[in-house]
């Protein structure tokens, strides 16, 4: 069994927002934070790890991924704020 995150980045409170899923959250938040991969969010400097949620399996995680990126932003701001109401960046608490 191998855990999986669905994981929301942003670039400021109430910014952007990138929803994704990994198998190694530590390894991507990096990717993220250092723009090792071209694409929306080196282009947004969407660095910030504002959410997160762990999965026992990559088909639920997969399943989660998609209901998120389906919710209208409004929701998916109300679930961050439910948790992390300062937007804080969450990635040093991975360590």
């Amino acid at each position: 069994m191998k855990n999986m995150y669905v994981y929301i980045m942003s670039n400021k409170p109430n910014g952007t927002l990138y929803i994704g899923v990994t198998n190694n959250l530590i390894r991507r938040v990096y990717e993220h934070k250092n723009s090792l991969v071209p694409g929306f969010t080196s282009k947004y400097k969407l660095y910030s790890l504002v959410y997160f949620e762990c999965f026992d399996d990559e088909e639920t995680a997969i399943k989660r991924e998609k209901t998120l990126k389906g919710w209208l932003r409004k929701k998916k701001i109300e679930l961050i704020i439910r948790t992390n109401p300062s937007w804080s960046d969450l990635s040093g608490s991975l360590v």
